[in-house]
């Protein structure tokens, strides 16, 4: 059983930063693709970026130039490192990780950005 364990969330201030994590536990025999999405109140779940299993990343236009994604393919872990964040960014943010047998979601985390 895949398990995902986010944490890094909280209450920043408008244009600080904070960084999300999320490790995948148990038995995995390979990841394709780690994401990180968002859901503010009232709006759809978005992606936020992405990350390949070679390295190739993507974003969102609004978090572009601001928020970085990485992984540790050792760790399973995936990083949003989020900059200048401002308080449109506020929402619960969630890892989302395809292995050639799961498509997982974590539990999410909040983030809330005061202006």
């Amino acid at each position: 059983q895949v398990q995902l364990v986010e944490s890094g969330g909280g209450l920043v201030q408008a244009g600080g930063s904070l960084r999300l994590s999320c490790a995948a536990s148990g038995s995995i025999f390979s990841i394709n693709v780690m994401a990180w999405y968002r859901q503010a109140p009232g709006k759809q779940r978005e992606v936020v970026a992405r990350i390949t299993s070679g390295g190739s990343t993507s974003y969102a236009d609004s978090v572009k130039g601001r928020f970085t994604i990485s992984r540790d393919s050792a760790k399973n872990t995936v990083y949003l490192q989020m900059n200048s964040l401002k308080p449109q960014d506020t929402a619960v943010y969630y890892c989302r990780v395809l292995t050639g047998d799961d498509d997982l979601w974590g539990q999410g985390t909040q983030v809330t950005v005061s202006s």
